[in-house]
């Protein structure tokens, strides 16, 4: 767990005035450089500016280590950021007040479009590290893991950097392979790809895809990446909910600041690293990042407790009619059902009771952050992805143990009740398919999805029945 390291805030600026009229951020006016470029991030979005670029910040040598980065579709915020000259806002709402803070560890900024520039940064020897946050979807991957090669947009990206490697691509793995090729034909040197999306060994998981589409591609391409790159995996942790209409009026308030671009965040953030940086690095560790051997046990610990109970949440607690995560947790119930989960999970983590307490502890603070306004409508999105790897694991190993995990069990019970249309509304790229099959009775349903999860074989059906009568708020 990360203290996060001391920050100048902005100077309050008190003022009643309307927030289009509030003072837009200028290098010039606030005296920041700007760095050189030596990381390039693709996907630009709020996770990433409330995160890695926030390290990057803090770090004592930020100065050699500008970030130029990309968005993942589209233009926004790419546009707002370069009419204020790379700055944002950073909002870290401290439960008694706000906290702003100015971040400027952005060096340049593009549109996913903008193909000539992130071939121009890969094919240079200054650029030594990219960093990314697509999610788990935009690596592509089929069932096994490695590439889709069945993939509509990867076969076009394939057959188009085969014809012409310059050609501009579209999916996530298709830039790395097309930025590879250029650093090749340049000569520019090693690179580090350092993936920071909320996925178990992210690391791995790029070096497969990307290998694979290199391969595809061009072989030689494949045997090169061999000896002159490198894959980190990190683990990350930091709550970053969307800024509102009401915080950027809030910001113009305390600070006379106008940012359409604002980043709002919890204070706690987390940072864990494992694997070689092939050609240097910030001095991360110095602005609170933790290197280790393995980030196994720190990814299980969150991927299980936070994010596992966000997803119990989600599902469950939006049932009984709370929108975020500080009024979930607020609700006597909905912790007990948060502790059970957390109860079952514990029993299979590898690291120390007294780091497993604390975090916990923590969470419950985190959680309670009233500033903080995480929606469980967002948190429950995309469950096919999530539930897999959040819930079923810890829920199959405590059966194992000859344990019943009712903790687990209610989770599962819950997504069945969300899949049939109660609590938060379904956003899921499997949606078809899961509600198909949902569509009959509850003790059908319940035994769809768990067949579904690959838990058949352990005999579920009663207890998750029952859980999911508990919960429904249809008689």
């Amino acid at each position: 767990m990360t203290t996060p390291p001391p920050s100048t805030p902005i100077s309050p600026t008190p003022t009643s005035t309307p927030r289009a009229a509030g003072r837009r951020l200028r290098r010039a006016t606030d005296g920041r450089p700007v760095a050189p470029v030596r990381i390039v991030h693709l996907g630009l979005g709020n996770f990433f500016r409330a995160h890695q670029s926030y390290y990057t910040e803090h770090a004592p040598d930020a100065g050699d280590w500008g970030i130029a980065a990309f968005t993942g579709m589209g233009v926004w915020p790419a546009d707002v950021l370069a009419e204020q000259d790379n700055l944002y806002v950073l909002m870290v709402n401290e439960p008694e007040q706000p906290r702003p803070e100015v971040i400027s560890s952005l060096s340049a900024v593009h549109p996913s479009d903008d193909h000539d520039s992130w071939l121009r940064y890969l094919a240079s020897p200054e650029v030594v590290i990219v960093t990314s946050t697509v999610t788990e979807a935009g690596y592509r991957r089929n069932a096994s893991g490695g590439l889709d090669l069945n993939d509509a947009e990867v076969a076009a990206d394939i057959a188009a950097l085969q014809s012409d490697p310059l050609v501009s691509v579209s999916t996530a793995p298709g830039r790395f392979v097309a930025g590879l090729l250029a650093r090749r034909a340049a000569g520019a040197g090693p690179l580090t790809f350092l993936p920071c999306d909320n996925v178990p060994d992210n690391g791995e998981m790029a070096h497969r895809v990307i290998t694979d589409f290199a391969r595809a591609v061009d072989p030689t391409l494949a045997e090169w990446m061999a000896e002159h790159t490198t894959f980190v995996t990190t683990m990350v942790d930091r709550i970053t909910p969307r800024a509102t209409d009401a915080d950027r009026a809030d910001l113009v308030a305390r600070t006379g600041i106008d940012d359409p671009s604002l980043v709002v965040t919890e204070p706690y953030l987390e940072w864990v690293l494992a694997g070689r940086f092939i050609a240097g690095r910030p001095a991360w560790e110095q602005a609170g990042a933790t290197f280790v051997d393995d980030t196994t046990p720190f990814e299980t610990r969150k991927l299980w407790l936070l994010n596992g109970s966000h997803s119990l949440m989600a599902y469950a607690a939006s049932i009984r009619g709370h929108e975020t995560v500080a009024e979930a947790i607020a609700d006597p119930v909905v912790r007990d059902w948060v502790l059970q989960w957390w109860d079952d999970a514990q029993s299979q983590l590898s690291l120390p009771e007294e780091h497993i307490t604390a975090y916990r502890a923590a969470l419950l603070d985190r959680y309670a952050n009233p500033r903080i306004r995480h929606l469980l409508a967002q948190i429950a999105a995309d469950g096919s992805q999530k539930v897999p790897i959040r819930i079923v694991p810890a829920l199959r190993a405590e059966v194992a143990a000859g344990r019943t995990p009712t903790g687990a069990l209610r989770a599962v019970a819950a997504w069945v009740l969300h899949l049939r249309g109660e609590g938060a509304p379904v956003t899921d790229g499997a949606v078809a398919d899961l509600q198909q099959q949902v569509a009959d009775d509850l003790p059908s349903a319940v035994a769809a999805v768990l067949a579904w999860l690959g838990l058949t074989d352990l005999h579920l059906d009663e207890p998750v029945l029952a859980l999911a009568h508990e919960l429904s708020a249809t008689p």
